[in-house]
């Protein structure tokens, strides 16, 4: 039997048991990633000469239940924009902000956009009856009070019950291109907070951060207040960590700011210690002379080169081949001026 695995084999430190691994999973049929299958399987085999808790075990096993089960909803979706909705489940069908929330879903649907909300009343409930149901995700949060799933996603394939907050918090991330932040409680704030932090310290792709609310509102001039006045004037953040929000009281920009971050900019990834970033369209020689004048702050070593064919280690995403790539040696400490660098990317769209 040839051995299935492209990489390092799994090892549990008994010959005997990982022989029965690799032949487990060459007998379960074709499939790809057999390497990381079989230390899934020496994972779990540790967990359990462990002796952990059974109430541990369970926490491991329903989140591993629950990100395979969203991750396959997600998957025949993956080459279409998403944008995540976060707002109060409490805002009555009245109001001018679930109006706002629901012209948003409207006309970011119209774009060729899905949204995704966590598929409850209110903020939710307006962005998925704004996009519709064909174009709406759910993921809803199981919680002893008022997270029923709202009409539009009930009974839908692409609803999604979490038991945990941090696998729904993962999806939301890890399968939209955007965030929208709508009027809301702790848990939008959670949402947002966590996404600013993730796209300032680089932990995730930079992404665009919209907060909006219905005119004559004060509720995000308020909260950027406090930012100002607390975390910047406290030096706890910087000012220009403020750039990764934009503020807004129309739907319609708010549809704009987003879909104009992808204009140029399609997306990125790192191979080694590179990060390559896929743009629509070749770059001129001056505009990349531009670029590395502008962002040689950012640069580690050498200069940012342009090529137009996928990297090797790109053979996976197929839906990328024909991007033109920008690539160099990044200062993995400069997350909001990469974030900057994208915006002036774009810029180039209208050249």
């Amino acid at each position: 039997m040839g051995f299935p695995f492209k990489k390092h084999a799994p090892q549990t430190g008994n010959p005997a048991i990982d022989k029965l691994i690799h032949e487990l999973i060459y007998r379960s049929g074709d499939g790809s990633n057999a390497d990381l299958v079989g230390e899934i399987i020496v994972t779990a085999l540790k967990i359990y000469k462990d002796n952990l808790d059974r109430g541990d075990m369970k926490i491991i096993n329903t989140s591993m239940k629950e990100l395979r089960d969203s991750l396959k909803v997600f998957e025949p979706y993956r080459a279409i924009r998403k944008v995540a909705i976060f707002g109060s489940a409490r805002t009555p069908r009245n109001s001018p902000d679930y109006q706002t929330a629901q012209r948003f879903g409207r006309e970011i649907a119209r774009k060729g956009w899905m949204v995704i909300t966590g598929a409850a009343s209110g903020i939710m409930q307006a962005g998925n009856e704004g996009a519709g149901r064909k174009s709406s995700f759910g993921v809803n949060i199981q919680l002893p009070f008022e997270q029923m799933a709202n009409p539009v996603m009930q009974k839908d394939l692409k609803l999604m019950n979490f038991k945990y907050f941090f696998t729904r918090k993962l999806m939301f991330l890890r399968e939209s291109h955007a965030t929208l932040l709508c009027p809301g409680g702790f848990g939008t704030h959670d949402e947002g907070f966590e996404t600013l932090t993730l796209v300032q310290t680089g932990k995730t792709e930079p992404r665009p951060i919209v907060c909006l609310d219905a005119p004559g509102s004060t509720y995000w001039k308020d909260f950027l207040y406090f930012l100002k006045r607390q975390l910047v004037k406290g030096q706890m953040i910087r000012e220009e960590d403020l750039s990764i929000m934009y503020f807004t009281q129309d739907p319609s920009d708010a549809v704009r700011y987003i879909t104009d971050f992808y204009k140029m900019y399609h997306s990125m990834r790192y191979i080694r210690d590179v990060l390559v970033l896929r743009i629509q369209k070749p770059l001129s020689g001056e505009q990349l002379d531009l670029l590395n004048q502008e962002f040689k702050a950012i640069v580690k070593k050498g200069k940012i080169a342009q090529s137009l064919t996928p990297f090797q280690e790109e053979r996976n995403v197929p839906y990328t081949f024909h991007l033109a790539r920008l690539s160099f040696s990044f200062k993995k400490n400069c997350a909001v001026s990469l974030q900057r660098m994208i915006l002036r990317i774009n810029q180039f769209a209208a050249d």
